[in-house]
């Protein structure tokens, strides 16, 4: 979830610039509004970060317990987790509150549907790995 999470506030907040955490409460036209944006710009991707320890922690007790780390399980419930991260962050923030939209102005809705379809299939391509991975490992055993 937080790899979605430092996507999003790295590459859509600040390299491409299409929007920041209350774009569409805070103009981020002014100086006083893109101090605002960019705190809580700053705030989004802390959270990241927070997560980001969280799972890793998670991970490192998983791999002291013995429990092997293949890839197919692992890339799938990243997939998973960003998936899921970005729709929910999606219906909330940009659908829901409103407080930004993926890229504002001229199609904005059709960004915003596309981000939440893009998000999806995302999503349930992890699940379908992991789904498949369980099988396999049913029919080894």
């Amino acid at each position: 979830m937080s790899l979605a999470a430092f996507f999003d506030g790295i590459v859509l907040h600040q390299l491409l610039q299409w929007h920041h955490m209350l774009s569409s409460v805070e103009s981020p036209n002014t100086v006083a509004g893109l101090e605002a944006n960019t705190f809580w710009d700053g705030v989004f991707l802390f959270g990241a970060a927070v997560l980001t320890i969280a799972g890793l922690t998670l991970l490192w007790r998983s791999s002291r317990q013995g429990s092997v780390l293949r890839s197919a399980p692992f890339v799938g419930a990243l997939m998973l987790g960003a998936g899921l991260f970005n729709m929910v962050e999606g219906l909330i923030d940009h659908h829901l509150l409103g407080i930004h939209h993926v890229k504002s102005g001229v199609h904005q809705s059709a960004w915003d549907i596309g981000f939440l379809v893009v998000s999806a299939i995302l999503g349930v391509s992890g699940w379908l790995i992991l789904r498949s991975q369980r099988s396999t490992s049913r029919e080894t055993t």
